[in-house]
């Protein structure tokens, strides 16, 4: 039974997590804008949600504030970038350097959510739930919520707005040539991947019921990994949507961290374990990728 709560547990925070992998999949993958703006935005999206929760503020209106003020944060990236002519690397600096001091200034360096305060696990949709212990609740509403945004996400990238963002990653003469202004559509990339991983920072907040200003530290690292060993996974399946695999990435990945810990590792070495697995992923992606080449 302990084995079945774990892994319950586990694909809990794959799913919660898929929705940064979004927004890295956005920077990276469709854009191909190393977007460091993330170790940021993420635990922006939690300290604004722990400081309304602590105010009695609806869990689903504190949601709502995470992806404003994610957006907000992709929106500095891209103006630093595309209006001021800063290196797409720095840019993201930039305003990563800026959210550690914001999210200081949000919620301190600590906040913890009373048991007693409403989220999104113990409200709303989740009430009808109530047979259900809390943990079995909180992994059918991250399902939920992973699938509903990777269903929005997979609608806007077939709008002429989507279309507009693939080109600019693709080809930026073809999005020249149709009188569109690349730099505008690089800055709404921006705003919506920002905004998905804001949305992640709330719900880890509200599942973990706390925030910590040291949150945000590794979560780009994460996102790569789970963007490269998804789209590495289904790399020959092409009837498989970019999110779909990135989901399943952040599911995989968060399986083999949880792995590493049961097998004994220590939790003060779990970013380090996380670099490792990334290198890993790495190294073997780009074999796979040479291989394909010459073959």
């Amino acid at each position: 039974m302990a084995f079945v709560d774990l892994f319950i547990s586990t694909l809990t925070q794959g799913f919660i997590y898929a929705l940064l992998s979004y927004g890295v999949y956005i920077t990276y993958k469709i854009l191909d804008f190393p977007d460091l703006t993330v170790d940021g935005s993420f635990p922006l999206g939690a300290a604004i949600t722990a400081v309304l929760l602590v105010n009695g503020v609806n869990p689903y209106l504190a949601m709502l504030a995470s992806i404003a003020v994610g957006a907000a944060a992709g929106l500095a990236t891209g103006v630093i970038h595309v209006k001021l002519g800063v290196r797409d690397l720095l840019a993201g600096i930039i305003t990563m350097t800026a959210l550690f001091s914001i999210n200081l200034q949000i919620a301190g360096s600590n906040l913890a959510v009373e048991r007693a305060i409403d989220t999104v696990f113990t409200m709303g949709p989740a009430a009808a739930l109530g047979g259900l212990s809390l943990m079995y609740r909180k992994f059918i509403i991250s399902l939920i919520i992973a699938l509903l945004f990777k269903l929005i996400l997979d609608w806007y990238l077939r709008t002429k707005s989507g279309l507009l963002l693939r080109a600019v990653g693709d080809n930026c003469t073809l999005v020249t040539t149709l009188a569109k202004d690349k730099g505008i559509v690089k800055i709404i990339g921006l705003v919506i991947a920002n905004a998905l991983v804001a949305l992640s920072g709330s719900i880890v907040c509200q599942e973990q019921r706390a925030f910590s200003s040291t949150m945000g530290t590794g979560q780009v690292v994460f996102g790569l990994a789970t963007v490269i060993v998804g789209t590495t996974l289904f790399r020959k399946m092409s009837f498989v949507k970019g999110t779909t695999a990135v989901l399943v990435g952040s599911v995989f990945y968060k399986i083999c961290i949880q792995i590493a810990i049961s097998l004994g590792l220590p939790a003060n070495l779990l970013k380090l374990a996380t670099a490792v697995l990334f290198l890993i992923v790495l190294v073997v992606g780009n074999r796979q990728k040479g291989g394909a080449e010459h073959a």
